[in-house]
């Protein structure tokens, strides 16, 4: 299976590919594309010391989601992909037909459909899930479709909210349940 991975910032899921693509927890899955929608972040040097290619389509380049989402798909239509990830893709993205038959898979950092959708991203969601006084969290992995955290749910983790969490140190777990999802979730589609 040919992939892209999508993200805009560190790349620490796109690295967790990258390691599961080379010690054999995801047979069969080749990433041959990343692409990045900001130029100053560290995920592009994750991709030149893995000699995975890389662009960058930075989102500050477009006024309109529907432009730099076709400036992004102009790209990827290139590498003749299988699936598209969007590991730490921070923008919302408006997929052509031709993407919409459960191509594209994201991970959020929520039991979805809870705490989901515009605004609900990153550190948003974690402070969210506190405000709120869950006993409970954790991450989904889902098919993306072009309305918001809505897409068909693939996996999910649950994650403990403990006595005394910050934003930081759940968002630390969560992250760890998402690594483990995302390439268990690879793997089920391969």
């Amino acid at each position: 299976m040919r992939i892209a991975v999508l993200f805009s910032g560190g790349g620490t899921t796109l690295q967790n590919l990258i390691d599961a693509t080379r010690d054999g927890r995801l047979p069969g899955i080749e990433i041959v594309q990343a692409l990045s929608s900001r130029r100053d972040v560290g995920g592009i040097a994750r991709c030149e010391q893995a000699g995975v290619p890389c662009d960058v389509v930075d989102r500050r380049d477009h006024l309109e989601v529907m432009s730099h989402s076709k400036a992004v798909f102009a790209k990827l239509d290139e590498a003749k992909l299988d699936r598209l990830v969007l590991a730490g893709w921070m923008n919302r993205l408006v997929l052509p037909p031709a993407w919409l038959d459960k191509r594209v898979i994201n991970v959020h950092p929520s039991l979805l459909p809870a705490f989901g959708g515009k605004g609900m991203y990153g550190r948003h969601v974690h402070e969210a899930v506190l405000a709120r006084g869950c006993k409970v969290t954790g991450c989904t992995v889902h098919f993306v479709d072009n309305g918001l955290d809505t897409g068909p749910i693939i996996d999910q983790r649950v994650v403990p909210v403990e006595e005394g969490d910050s934003a930081e140190s759940l968002a630390a777990r969560v992250q760890a349940a998402e690594r483990e999802a995302l390439v268990d979730a690879l793997r089920m589609l391969v």
